[in-house]
């Protein structure tokens, strides 16, 4: 079924025969901005935990109140798009980013951590929206014939988003004023100590105005897109379209959901920790500008194998070239874990490179053969990035116990069963499927 809405209504039938290049160009933007404000978050962690002297576990409440948004809030942006059609719901989905955005500035002057946590939350939920409508609306802006080139363009800006943003925020966030000791921040007294939580947290304030009000910016331009009275429709195969019945017994996608899980859990522990991890002594001794440097590798490393992965699956099944991939990773991880220096950074950044065709592939694999329940099983893999919220968190108490280092062993034991999963799917028939170029990235 073509993503559009000829496919959606046969008595609205509607065939797009050129490209809307204004719109594309505003809808891919998008792409990029929601990769970029995902990303900025790693740049946040280690700089908040300095500022408020957090445990690893409290360090890790950023991810947890982001990625917690999309369980939270993609139904009901599934449902709006539902009522109110792509165009509506992005613009929607701009506004409350945007709303989140601005709240860094009084968080910043108050200096109040839970006030960075309830802004992470708004600006998540409108990336949410963002997510659930952005895909199919790039599908419907041009011919069916040319949506997949579309959508692959669109991903490749969300990618140098990700790569993009840890750089953005070491030559901002993280090169402002100098932080102090841990052994003069306890001799602070209580006036000293905001006022100093205050002067640290400042340097988020420009980075976080100017993303403002370029969400701002976005909203308006594409609220003045036009498409043919075209906007209102949505697709069969919604991105977002709630359980029902049928979809319980559905093992094969369970499995994936959970794969789903384990993935964007296991990619975001090990992206959010690189900076401190690289600070560790053992391991590079970096400051955290300047191990922001190597974080980009990281994201660098996902955006150039999804152009090496996607040539190799045109010769390599996906379930088997998942499960090479994630046993990759795995040993990746634990020759991290097990050594120190720069054998330990630069495995670690390798990880990236095998993250890259994860995401599609599993949530490919567990949508083949749903037919008529794709748009539910869609919806219950969506809500599975929820482990990017949890899987981080249970990281930091780990992390907090025994170690960076050793922590790591809890993605490790993501990518097993990842790679267990990618396996296994090549005993079934796996059918062409639909949502091939219709999948969410979660960066």
């Amino acid at each position: 079924m073509a993503f559009s809405a000829a496919a959606s209504s046969g008595s609205n039938h509607f065939r797009r025969t050129q490209t809307d290049y204004r719109a594309m160009t505003i809808a891919t933007t998008l792409f990029f901005m929601w990769g970029f404000l995902t990303c900025m978050n790693d740049i946040l962690i280690p700089h908040l935990k300095s500022i408020f002297s957090l445990s690893i576990a409290q360090s890790a409440l950023i991810q947890t109140a982001f990625f917690g948004s999309y369980f939270v809030f993609a139904l009901p942006a599934g449902k709006l798009v539902e009522y109110r059609g792509y165009k509506y719901t992005m613009v929607t989905g701009l506004g409350v980013a945007a709303v989140g955005a601005i709240l860094f500035i009084p968080a910043a002057r108050l200096a109040s951590y839970p006030l960075f946590l309830g802004a992470l939350v708004i600006l998540a939920a409108g990336i949410t929206a963002l997510q659930v409508s952005a895909n199919p609306f790039v599908a419907s802006v041009g011919p069916e014939e040319t949506a997949s080139s579309r959508l692959n363009l669109s991903q490749a800006l969300n990618s140098f988003g990700t790569f993009i943003a840890p750089i953005i925020g070491r030559y901002t966030i993280l090169a402002g004023v100098g932080a102090a000791t841990a052994v003069a921040i306890a001799k602070f007294t209580p006036d000293e100590l905001a006022a100093y939580r205050a002067q640290q947290a400042s340097t988020i304030t420009t980075p976080y105005l100017v993303i403002t009000g370029i969400l701002v910016l976005l909203a308006i331009l594409l609220y003045t897109v036009r498409l043919d009275n075209k906007e209102h429709l949505t697709v069969d195969l919604r991105p977002i379209a709630g359980f029902g019945p049928g979809i319980w017994n559905q093992t094969w996608l369970w499995l994936g959901a959970l794969g789903i899980f384990l993935y964007v859990g296991a990619e975001v522990s090990i992206g959010s920790f690189l900076i401190n991890y690289f600070g560790e002594p053992n391991i590079g001794g970096l400051s955290e500008a300047a191990a922001a440097k190597y974080v980009s590798y990281y994201w660098l490393g996902a955006m150039i194998g999804r152009f090496i992965g996607s040539a190799i699956l045109q010769k390599v099944r996906t379930g088997t070239l998942l499960g090479i991939f994630a046993m990759v990773a795995f040993v990746l991880v634990l020759a991290s874990v097990f050594s120190g220096g720069h054998v330990a950074m630069y495995t670690i950044l390798s990880v990236g490179l095998f993250n890259s065709i994860m995401f599609p592939s599993i949530f490919t694999l567990g949508l083949a053969g749903l037919g008529e329940l794709t748009s539910k099983g869609s919806s219950l893999m969506v809500q599975a990035i929820v482990g990017g919220a949890i899987i981080p968190y249970v990281y930091g108490h780990f992390a907090d116990h025994v170690g960076y280092q050793k922590a790591f062993l809890i993605p490790a034991a993501c990518y097993v069963y990842i790679a267990i999963y990618g396996f296994a799917t090549t005993r079934r028939q796996i059918h062409t499927d639909p949502l091939a170029d219709l999948r969410i990235d979660p960066v």
